[in-house]
C-alpha cells in the first residue's frame, strides 16, 4: 500500500519506519529540511532504542523515502497519516491545533483521487468532524477524501515495539471501505492477534485522552499517598507493591516519586479539561485538575526535602543531579521534571551540574545555565547533595562507595524509589527518599 506519513517528529518517523518495515511503500513528510535529510540518511533526530537498526532496514529495502512537499505526498499516497504535534497553547490549557490545521490546508488542495486522511495525533474530541469538513471544502475530490482517526499509544523507550506488535489498534471510522483500508493496513498486527476496535471518530478521539487521563491519575494517586506515607512514617513503596498484588488496581504505573512529565500525559490531561468545559461538562473533569496539582507538588517536595538534607539552604551548595530526560530510555526533555527541579536549585543560589544518559545536549541547549557532565563519577565531585530524578538502570548500578570518595557530603535525595537505598546508606550516605520516613 502506498502511504504517506505528515510530521516526522517523535510519533510520525517511528510510524513511518514501521509502516515501511511490515511492507508498505511509505513517503514520510515534514517541512525541516534538516530533519528530513536526518531520515533519509537513517539518523533519527532523536533518541529511541531500536529506531536506527528500523531506519536501516528500510533503507535496504528501498521503501521509506522522505520529501518535504504536500503536493508530492499527495500524488505517492492513497492513505495520509497525519502526526504533528498538538501542544498546549501559551496562556490555556487548551490543545493547539495549528499544526494540525497547517497540513490539512496545506494537503487538501492537491488531493485530486479518493483517499484516506488518517489523523493519529492526540486531539479533543470534536476535531476529526471538524477536519473532515475543512478537507470537503477544500479539496478538488471533496468528500470522497474521506476522514478517520486511529490514535497512538506509543511509549517513548519502547515505541518500536509498541508500532510494530500494539497490544491494541482503535479506529474511528465514517464507513465500511475506512475501516476494510485500515485493516488491511495493520494486517500484520491483527494476524498476531492484536486487538482491532472500530467505533466513531468521536470514540476513537477520547480513547487516547482517556487512558492519558487514567495513567495519570494512578500516578498521582500514588504520590499522594508517598505524601501521607511520609507524614506518617510508614513507607510508599511497601504500600505500592502491597495494593499492587490487587488485580483490580495492578502494579504498573504505581511507582511513587517523581511524577510525570513529558511532551503527552501533562498536555493531555490540561487539553481534556479545557475540552470538557467547551462542551459543558467541565464538571466530571474537576478531578484531574487535582491530578495536575499533586504533580506538579511532587517537584516542590523534591525541592523541599533537598533543601533540608543541605541544612536549610542551597545558597553557595554543589548540587548533582542524576537524569535530564522526563523518562529513561529516552532524550526527550519536553516538561522534564529533573530539569524543572535543577533549575528551580539554580535560582535558589546552587551550583547545579547535571548527568544524563542521553539527554545531556538537548538539555543543555534548553538550561544552559546549568553546568554537565558526560560521566556520573565526574558530575558527583565536590557535591553537598545528589539528586535521583530521572531512573535510568544505569544509576542503580553506580558503586555509590566509589561516588561517596568524590562528594564534598555524600547526601542522596532518591526521589524515584528505584536505587537499593540499603546498599547506599550501607556505603555511608545519608539518604532521604520521597515517600519513606525521614
Amino acid at each position: 500500500m502506498r502511504i504517506t506519513v505528515i510530521g516526522t517528529g517523535y510519533l510520525g518517523a517511528v510510524h513511518a519506519a514501521g509502516m515501511a518495515e511490515i511492507g508498505h511503500d511509505v513517503l514520510g513528510v515534514d517541512i525541516d529540511p534538516a530533519k528530513i535529510e536526518a531520515l533519509a540518511d537513517g539518523r533519527p533526530p532523536f533518541f529511541e532504542p531500536g529506531l536506527s537498526e528500523l531506519l536501516a532496514r528500510t533503507r535496504e529495502k528501498g521503501n521509506l523515502t522522505f520529501t518535504t512537499s504536500l503536493r508530492a505526498a499527495a500524488e505517492f499516497g492513497d492513505l495520509h497519516f497525519i502526526c504533528v504535534g498538538t501542544p498546549q497553547q501559551r496562556g490555556s490549557y487548551a490543545a493547539d491545533l495549528s499544526h494540525l490545521n497547517a497540513v490539512v490546508d496545506g494537503l487538501a488542495p492537491y488531493l485530486e483521487r479518493p483517499c484516506l486522511v488518517v489523523g493519529k495525533s492526540t486531539v479533543p474530541v470534536g476535531t476529526a468532524a471538524a477536519v473532515g469538513e475543512r478537507l470537503a471544502a477544500l479539496a478538488p475530490v471533496g468528500a470522497r477524501a474521506e476522514v478517520a482517526w486511529n490514535p497512538e499509544f506509543l511509549r517513548e523507550g519502547t515505541a518500536v515495539q509498541d508500532t510494530l506488535h500494539p497490544d491494541r489498534l482503535v479506529a474511528g471510522v465514517v464507513s465500511a471501505g475506512a475501516e476494510t483500508l485500515l485493516r488491511e493496513v495493520y494486517q500484520p498486527m491483527l494476524d498476531e492477534g492484536c486487538p482491532f476496535v472500530a467505533t466513531d471518530l468521536a470514540t476513537a478521539e477520547l480513547v487516547k485522552v482517556a487512558a492519558n487521563s487514567f495513567l495519570a491519575t494512578k500516578i498521582s494517586f500514588i504520590n499522594a499517598m508517598a505524601e501521607v506515607c511520609e507524614t506518617a512514617g510508614a513507607d510508599v513503596v511497601t504500600l505500592a507493591q502491597s495494593i499492587g498484588y490487587d488485580a483490580r488496581i495492578g502494579a504498573r504505573f504505581l511507582s511513587a516519586g517523581l511524577g510525570f512529565g513529558g511532551g503527552c500525559l501533562p498536555k493531555d490531561i490540561r487539553a481534556f479539561t479545557a475540552r470538557a468545559e467547551e462542551l459543558g461538562v467541565g464538571r466530571s473533569l474537576n478531578f484531574l485538575r487535582e491530578v495536575d496539582e499533586i504533580n506538579m507538588r511532587a517537584r516542590h517536595r523534591a525541592i523541599a526535602a533537598a533543601k533540608d538534607l543541605v541544612g536549610g539552604t542551597f545558597l553557595g551548595r554543589n548540587v548533582t543531579i542524576l537524569g535530564a530526560a522526563f523518562k529513561p530510555h529516552s532524550d526527550d526533555i519536553r516538561d522534564s521534571p529533573a530539569l524543572n527541579v535543577a533549575a528551580a536549585i539554580k535560582l535558589q543560589g546552587a551550583h547545579v551540574c547535571v548527568h544524563d544518559e542521553e539527554a545531556i545536549d538537548n538539555a543543555r541547549a534548553a538550561y544552559p545555565a546549568l553546568e554537565y557532565a558526560r560521566e556520573p563519577l565526574k558530575a558527583c565531585e565536590g557535591a553537598d547533595v545528589v539528586l535521583h530524578l530521572t531512573e535510568w538502570p544505569q544509576y542503580s548500578a553506580l558503586d555509590p562507595a566509589e561516588l561517596a570518595k568524590v562528594t564534598n557530603v555524600p547526601r542522596l535525595l532518591e526521589a524515584r524509589n528505584t536505587l537499593d537505598v540499603r546498599r547506599w546508606r550501607d556505603a555511608g550516605w545519608t539518604v532521604r527518599s520521597l515517600g519513606r520516613a525521614a
